[in-house]
């Protein structure tokens, strides 16, 4: 693939948004490093996954990363906060009004002095207030020297993006939401109500979790959980919900090295109560240590990553340890030092529905999974793919599926009651260009909650031209016709029950 340190835009034949909108499109990369080398032109980048496609924007944002970072963008993509565990930037790249100081303690004070940022993924996360556009809840935690590291409080912030200006200000400030041992790494998922959040968080050296349901009233309640597992202790990768709800997930190990176990494991959860039922817990000894963790974008397939290896499970089968299949094993690439190496720590899930695997290492190169909802070999691992115009450090994001609708039917969902039949329907079809004048063409639509769907063009005499599938969540498509001929032709959309038909022109 050629690479470029200048803006890079990707491409790809049939892209989607697994969450259909802006709030998760963008991710900021580069943190204070003392490395220089004459092909890095920047100390920041910015990847956009707006319009299904990546941009990578070479910028100077003054905030630094290092593993820890939550942001938020409005619905077209347009960024509106991000953290580094620090404190918060407004759209500006500043500091936002009442912003800085985040997690106080030492620990705090060391990292954001050093790299510039916290150290552990996952660690904060930005939840919107459901009856206020412009009220917005962060989540966080950082580390503490007397737990070893690991988290004693997890803090609530509120930003209310009305104040100053429209760039936003902070409220309310590091208020204590739970005060105990605690395990790195917040997981967050959609009520069944479609409105509210649950949020979890592991007590450390314990089977324990607390879950915490966000309403629009902040943090409404706290609860825990015994998860009948053995007890997980510090580092627990990247707790995730798969993007449907109906999964929860973490990795932890314990060993030392050439002698490692590594832990999966994985819950159905119940957005209406918040119960976690334990669904498998996998295990797997390895030579080397790692924390990734990622469900791929139709909730199917769980990857993990060791430092050298990425692995998947099928978890919609009843035994999902028999399914573990290794994807990719580290192919010894480093550059621009042979001690800087391309090998693999976090995953993250973009909007476009493909994996980005930043390195343990400082680097300026990514792994990027291509079609994680592929099985095996299938889903196309490309090492070191992605060329970014500046150096980053274990660099991740936390995005939640803001975009997750209520669970229809349940008790709990208080958004559809009467109308089900709605989110039953096909919503918002349109097609562009029309008339067509090449092969190119764009469609945008709302698919029925929870379901794929497919795509379709017939000629006059109803004979099938082109097809399509649709992933669920997906809302806009960028497509490569064959060579049609002038004439009249029927776009169809089909999921579950539903059928929606436009009329396409082709003229040549």
């Amino acid at each position: 693939m050629k690479k470029s340190i200048y803006i890079i835009v990707l491409f790809f034949a049939f892209p989607f948004a697994i969450y259909g909108q802006g709030k998760n499109h963008n991710w900021l990369l580069g943190y204070s490093s003392g490395l220089f080398d004459t092909t890095v032109i920047t100390i920041r980048a910015t990847f956009n996954f707006s319009g299904n496609q990546l941009t990578i924007i070479p910028d100077t944002f003054p905030m630094p990363f290092d593993a820890a970072q939550a942001n938020i963008s409005d619905e077209n993509g347009n960024l509106l906060m991000v953290t580094n565990g620090c404190w918060i930037a407004d759209a500006t790249g500043n500091q936002m009004q009442n912003g800085g100081g985040l997690n106080p303690n030492s620990f705090t004070n060391q990292y954001c002095g050093a790299t510039g940022g916290l150290p552990y993924s996952h660690s904060s996360v930005f939840l919107p207030f459901s009856n206020d556009t412009n009220k917005y809840i962060l989540i966080h935690e950082t580390g503490n020297w007397s737990y070893n590291a690991m988290a004693s409080e997890l803090y609530y912030t509120v930003i209310d993006k009305s104040l100053n200006s429209g760039l936003g200000a902070v409220v309310q400030k590091n208020q204590i939401a739970i005060q105990d041992s605690l395990t790195a790494g917040i997981g967050a998922c959609k009520h069944a109500n479609g409105r509210d959040w649950w949020v979890i968080i592991l007590r450390d050296n314990s089977d324990i979790a607390y879950k915490l349901l966000v309403t629009s009233n902040g943090i409404e309640s706290a609860s825990t959980q015994h998860l009948n597992v053995p007890k997980h202790t510090g580092f627990n990768g990247q707790p995730q919900f798969s993007p449907d709800g109906s999964k929860f997930a973490y990795h932890y190990y314990s060993g030392v090295v050439d002698s490692i176990n590594h832990s999966i494991r994985i819950f159905d959860f119940d957005r209406c109560t918040g119960n976690l039922t334990l669904k498998e817990n996998f295990n797997r000894v390895d030579s080397l240590p790692g924390i990734g963790l990622s469900f791929s974008s139709n909730s199917k397939y769980l990857y993990y990553t060791t430092i050298t290896k990425i692995f998947q499970l099928n978890t919609d089968t009843a035994d999902i340890a028999s399914t573990v299949t290794q994807v990719a094993t580290y192919d010894n690439y480093c550059y621009p030092y042979n001690f800087l190496c391309t090998n693999f720590w976090f995953i993250y899930l973009a909007a476009t529905g493909k994996m980005y695997i930043p390195s343990g290492s400082s680097v300026i190169d990514l792994t990027c999974i291509n079609s994680p909802d592929s099985a095996g070999l299938g889903c196309n691992v490309q090492q070191h793919s992605i060329r970014t115009p500046c150096y980053f450090f274990r660099s991740n994001v936390h995005h939640p599926n803001y975009y997750l609708g209520p669970v229809l039917g349940s008790v709990c969902d208080s958004l559809s009651v009467g109308t089900a039949e709605y989110y039953q329907q096909i919503q918002n079809f349109q097609i562009f260009p029309n008339p067509l004048h090449d092969e190119g063409l764009k469609i945008s639509y709302q698919l029925p909650q929870n379901l794929a769907g497919e795509f379709e063009v017939y000629d006059l005499n109803a004979k099938l031209q082109y097809h399509q599938n649709l992933p669920p969540w997906s809302s806009l498509q960028y497509i490569n016709l064959p060579l049609l001929t002038n004439g009249m032709y029927q776009c169809v959309i089909r999921s579950g029950k539903s059928i929606v038909s436009k009329k396409l022109v082709v003229v040549r």
